[in-house]
């Protein structure tokens, strides 16, 4: 007998593996299969079909001993203690700890290696200047102060809760519910593997100083010697940026013919997870006025920290029309690399007045007098009665004028920050070796990707700023706000602003038209379902199948709402792309800070996680028609009925401590068998 060993031709499936231990299996031409037989002929009936079972008994020992197999040549199945989930977290999400020794003459707290500065709320209050010196970045070139210096905690620990404490932990808790949800399903603790980061840099500063992707690309490299599969990438907010930057970085590091086999060995499936993926509004009010992000200081503060740090232009919101060279393919070219940063824009960009958004986001007065001064103050007006008749100029500008600096040096004679936020730009993001990363996202190269984020809030999409009469850094205050709510544009007092809303609005955070960006990535029909967020018993689910999409358009199901119950929207696409399936999910009401902790969120992906690497699963996505409860904190008491809400599911069960009824229902059986369900 000659055995071919060869790039296709090897029985794919149950009815394949039996046709061929019978001796009737046909070869076939599909190149996608990893092995080739070939049985010459000229052997005994008998003899050669006991060599077709010797040779199919190796290769069922082989997939054995791999611990998972292939389905339709492309997606993992098997035991799910072989996957990993690595967590990257958001802007502000990590934990940072001194690495100095700083004397606070002022404050009875010292700052101590390894002392918390983001975030200790009491030496912030005790201390705040010294606290300042640990917190904020030279600047221009994204170096610690003198005196102290910050660096990234490691660990779940640095994600989990940001200020622990008895009234603070539940305050800053991020991830803790997240992780809760794990250990209830029986992760191990060695399966979640965060990766924090020093969210104050720039992407290219975080490889330069911290070599945080070649030390990410070591994660998933580790993580899959350690268990033995792929790995799932959770990531929220500014984390999404994050893990875009290390997709593009890592073409630069993996020979171009190994760069796919890389990532379907160790990624099984991305969920973005309220990504900004055209850039938030909210970046400008933080770059102009200060965002406290709910810390006790006062904005001006803020405003000084936030633009200090290389990371404040990372969520600049863009157009979707304009983009730059390929960086990756000038690499390999003989063209000079000095034009990349250079955005070209579609016809589309100046057909329009808003850059693909819906509206203008900045209209500021700017004086038309010039001040020694960051802005006149109010002895520069009573000396100089002339500015009495000087009138202001409103100037609007739209995404592409703010992401590509025209904005800043609009108001770079009346604002110091403009000159440095304007370098920071032109070094760190348009002059960005790798990517330009305030260019549109194209779908990720991966095998499976979901995103997930919130809509219906009342997202801040426009502001009227004006000077304030006060010295930098107060020197701007905003008159009126533009908000994005179902489908309309509304002032701050309530009356409609004209413009080009989207079809609902966003996560109160991120507007809905940088939030569904992603969408692009469904294909030309996409499978649409609406179910209720909570358990339910699928007499609320509708479906539309094969809906067209047109390419860039909004896709809008014809499906209806009810004002008391809110839903998950899932837009499906397993079709498109051979081997690939892309998803979108909008959970209604669920804002961004929260979205980590949505329990309904958490529920649909450990179902869609457990559905993909279940051996008997058929559908291509987890069913919706039906959500029981999972977990015994989902079972409660149904006062109406007087017993355990449902009953198929929980059962009134008494434990020793239990304070109230809904404490003592739990589920009937374990968590393991109820979700057999969902297969």
């Amino acid at each position: 007998m000659i055995i071919f060993w060869g790039p296709c031709n090897t029985p794919n499936s149950v009815r394949d593996l039996s046709s061929f231990f019978n001796g009737t299996f046909q070869t076939t031409n599909s190149l996608h299969l990893p092995l080739h037989y070939r049985l010459s002929s000229g052997f005994p009936p008998l003899l050669e079909l006991n060599m077709r079972r010797l040779i199919l008994l190796l290769l069922i020992l082989g997939i054995l001993q791999r611990g998972f197999t292939f389905v339709d040549g492309q997606e993992f199945k098997g035991d799910h203690t072989k996957l990993s989930g690595i967590i990257i977290p958001g802007f502000a999400s990590t934990q940072l700890r001194a690495w100095s020794i700083l004397d606070c003459p002022y404050s009875p707290l010292d700052f101590n290696p390894l002392d918390l500065v983001w975030l200790d709320t009491t030496k912030l209050l005790s201390g705040l200047n010294c606290w300042l010196k640990c917190i904020m970045l030279e600047p221009y070139n994204q170096t610690d102060h003198p005196e102290c210096k910050s660096r990234p905690d490691s660990g779940l620990s640095a994600i989990t809760e940001l200020d622990p404490g008895y009234i603070t932990g539940p305050l800053s808790s991020v991830w803790k519910e997240w992780v809760k949800w794990c250990i209830e399903f029986g992760i191990e603790a060695n399966a979640i593997i965060a990766v924090p980061y020093d969210w104050r840099l720039s992407p290219s500063k975080l490889e330069e100083r911290d070599l945080y992707f070649h030390k990410l690309k070591l994660t998933f490299e580790t993580a899959y010697k350690l268990r033995g599969g792929p790995s799932i990438v959770f990531a929220h907010s500014l984390g999404n940026n994050v893990f875009r930057y290390f997709l593009e970085w890592l073409k630069f590091e993996i020979a171009p013919k190994e760069y796919m086999n890389w990532l379907d060995k160790h990624i099984h499936a991305y969920f973005a997870v309220g990504s900004p993926f055209l850039g938030a509004t909210e970046t400008i009010k933080a770059a102009l006025l200060g965002s406290t992000f709910g810390i006790p200081v006062s904005e001006g503060t803020a405003r000084l920290m936030f633009n200090s740090f290389g990371s404040s232009m990372w969520m600049l919101p863009f157009s979707k029309n304009c983009k730059t060279d390929n960086t990756y393919l000038k690499h390999f070219s003989e063209k000079s690399r000095e034009s990349h940063h250079a955005y070209h824009c579609e016809d589309e960009e100046f057909k329009g007045n808003y850059s693909g958004w819906p509206t203008k986001l900045v209209n500021i007065e700017i004086p038309s007098i010039h001040s020694s001064d960051a802005y006149p103050s109010v002895m520069d007006v009573m000396e100089n009665t002339s500015m009495e008749c000087s009138l202001p100029t409103q100037l609007s500008f739209t995404a592409r004028e703010i992401s590509d600096g025209t904005f800043f040096k609009a108001i770079e004679d009346y604002d110091p920050d403009s000159k440095r936020l304007l370098h920071q730009l032109q070094k760190s993001y348009h002059g960005d070796p790798v990517v330009n990363p305030l260019t549109p996202w194209d779908r990720p190269p991966l095998k499976n990707v979901f995103c997930i984020y919130g809509i219906e809030l009342k997202t801040e999409v426009g502001y009227y700023v004006a000077p304030s009469g006060k010295l930098y850094p107060d020197n701007w205050i905003i008159t009126d706000f533009i908000y994005e709510l179902e489908g309309s544009l509304y002032s701050r007092s309530g009356n409609l602003v004209e413009g080009n809303p989207g079809t609902t609005s966003g996560d109160e955070t991120v507007a809905y038209h940088s939030l569904s960006w992603c969408k692009n990535w469904l294909g030309p029909r996409v499978n649409i379902t609406r179910a209720p967020q909570s358990e339910h018993d699928g007499t609320d689910v509708q479906v539309e199948l094969n809906v067209i999409h047109e390419p860039g358009a909004d896709i809008i199901p014809n499906m209806t709402k009810s004002p008391k119950v809110k839903y998950i929207t899932y837009y499906e696409d397993s079709v498109s792309i051979p081997g690939r399936r892309t998803a979108v999910w909008e959970l209604d009401k669920v804002n961004h800070r929260n979205m980590v902790r949505s329990p309904a969120l958490m529920r649909e992906l450990w179902l869609e996680i457990w559905h993909d690497i279940h051996p008997d699963a058929t559908s291509k996505f987890v069913k919706k028609e039906k959500r029981g409860p999972l977990r015994d904190d989902d079972c409660y008491w149904d006062y109406g009925k007087a017993r355990c809400a449902w009953p198929e599911y929980c059962e009134y069960r008494y434990a020793f401590g239990d304070v109230h009824l809904g404490q003592s229902c739990r589920l009937k059986n374990s968590s393991a068998d109820l979700l057999l369900n969902y297969i």
